[in-house]
């Protein structure tokens, strides 16, 4: 982007705004920092002599409202902190009612019940399991939904059915329920088709997928609309097929169908995972060019995103500006792909102003913020900042995730702090924190790296305990640190044992453990 202008920080001030300043690390705390403002006030006024002018005597005072407000405000904190447990007991009670009428559903299944459930019953128990992807159940309940005396055929929950289908790569059952709409009479129209080309889609099945796509364009009143196509196009884009993706520019080109912004928002950031920076900069420009596709912070999030993740940050910088300056303004995706990338290149005195600005203008941390910080600091070495951003995520009611884990597993291993993972491990027991088997492999890398090899074979029955195999990744990872610590006999017996039990070698290349996400 040779017209982008630099900028010398990432923040240009809006109107009337002071800029940030350039920060030190710093303590980072979600709550105001009129707290910092009152100590400050209060060691002012205690060295204040008798002799106060006019306008010290109001300074004095002010500083006694804030105290007041303070009062005020912990007060108003502690009422809040009542209500939410009110409020998390309620919850807890609807949640087990609902639960209990889902149990009704199965009992009720009977040949005299079956088919006289209220249809509220069944409606909400079948938008559950929509919603939550479980298909299989989700099935169930619409079979039993068929069964009732009032039911009437109803292409919207159809079409509900068939996206949920392609989403959870269900194809066959997507055209199963396709042709149970031409079976009940329901009006087949260019979302019902829409919905099936994205099952067919999703799952790579690309070639029903055209085929779909060129019967839409025979049937009457079922033609592909811009939606359609751009379904099409990032399912393309996601296995890099990007000659597919031209030729369906020009396919809906020759249709007389525009490109939208989601189109192009698309590209922008399939050519920016791919590195293509040229291909993504041409759409950029393609897209400002058009009358109707204004860029939004969809295409701001990808464009930075494109650049910081490749470590140019100063680019970055320049894109964001000029983003903002055509008045988009950034939401916290944005902030969290900006602390990444300043993350990931060590440029964490920026990163510690983009966590001041978050402060300053009330923007609220969500897990993948937390995520970003947490694994940036532990890479840093600094424990003691990463431990204390762990635990104001804890107390800001924050489900910590297995990304989070993995960061503090693998900053504790580089730092040999065996006795830390343990109670990482500890945490894990006494919480309902989903591991996953990169969790695993990070656990088994960080002991490795401490040469805790006892503690490195335990984690492989933890492993078969709560249900998982090892992969490719648990065992090279296990033979690297053997043979980095010149035990090449335990290497050798475990690279025989893993190439005898799957009749494959094994290989070396370096282990790839997982980065959060934003």
């Amino acid at each position: 982007m040779a017209t982008l202008s630099s900028h010398p920080h990432p923040f240009p001030p809006a109107v009337n705004r002071p800029s940030a300043p350039n920060l030190k690390l710093i303590r980072v705390s979600l709550v105001s920092a009129s707290k910092y403002e009152q100590s400050a006030s209060n060691k002012n006024i205690e060295g204040e002599t008798n002799s106060l002018t006019v306008t010290e005597r109001r300074r004095e005072k002010r500083g006694l409202v804030n105290a007041e407000e303070l009062k005020q405000r912990e007060a108003r904190e502690r009422r809040e902190e009542v209500n939410r447990k009110i409020a998390s007991k309620k919850a807890i009670s609807v949640i087990l009612q609902r639960e209990a009428t889902k149990a009704l559903i199965e009992k009720k299944r009977g040949p005299n019940n079956s088919k006289k459930l209220l249809p509220r019953t069944v409606l909400e128990a079948l938008h559950e399991r929509i919603t939550a992807l479980r298909w299989e159940s989700a099935l169930k309940v619409f079979e039993l939904l068929r069964e009732q005396l009032w039911y009437r055929p109803n292409s919207a929950i159809y079409i509900k059915l068939i996206v949920m289908l392609g989403k959870c790569k269900q194809p066959e059952k997507a055209h199963d329920l396709f042709q149970a709409m031409i079976d009940e009479g329901c009006v087949i129209n260019h979302e019902t088709y829409t919905a099936l080309l994205s099952a067919y889609s999703r799952s790579g099945l690309f070639d029903k997928a055209y085929f779909l796509l060129q019967e839409m364009k025979d049937t009457p009143n079922c033609h592909p609309d811009v939606q359609t196509y751009a379904i099409l196009i990032k399912s393309c884009l996601q296995v890099f097929a990007f000659d597919k993706v031209q030729a369906l520019l020009s396919d809906m080109a020759s249709q007389g169908i525009r490109p939208n912004t989601v189109t192009y928002n698309t590209l922008i950031d399939a050519y920016g995972k791919a590195k293509m920076f040229q291909e993504m900069e041409m759409t950029l420009v393609e897209m400002l060019q058009e009358k109707d596709c204004e860029p939004d912070v969809w295409t701001m999030n990808s464009t930075i995103r494109a650049f910081g993740s490749s470590g140019q940050i100063e680019t970055m910088e320049r894109c964001y500006e000029k983003f903002q300056s055509a008045g988009i303004q950034p939401n916290i995706k944005t902030f969290n792909i900006l602390l990444d990338s300043y993350g990931k290149t060590g440029n964490y005195e920026k990163m510690s102003a983009v966590m001041e600005y978050m402060q300053k203008y009330h923007y609220s941390w969500t897990i993948v913020t937390y995520n970003v910080v947490i694994d940036a600091f532990g890479k840093a070495g600094d424990l003691k900042q990463m431990e204390y951003l762990f635990r104001l995520m804890r107390s800001e009611r924050i489900k910590p995730s297995c990304v989070t884990l993995c960061s503090l597993v693998r900053a504790y291993g580089q730092a040999g702090k065996a006795e830390k993972i343990a109670g990482v491990l500890r945490f894990i027991e006494n919480s309902d924190v989903t591991l996953d088997i990169v969790f695993f492999n990070c656990l088994v890398d960080a002991y490795g790296r401490m040469g805790c090899f006892a503690e490195m074979k335990g984690v492989l029955e933890m492993m078969k305990q709560k249900g998982y195999k090892p992969d490719k990744i648990t065992y090279r990872t296990m033979i690297k640190a053997y043979s980095i610590s010149g035990m090449t006999s335990h290497a050798k017996e475990l690279r025989y044992l893993v190439e005898s039990a799957t009749g494959a070698p094994l290989g070396m290349p370096k282990p790839d453990f997982r980065q959060p996400g934003y």
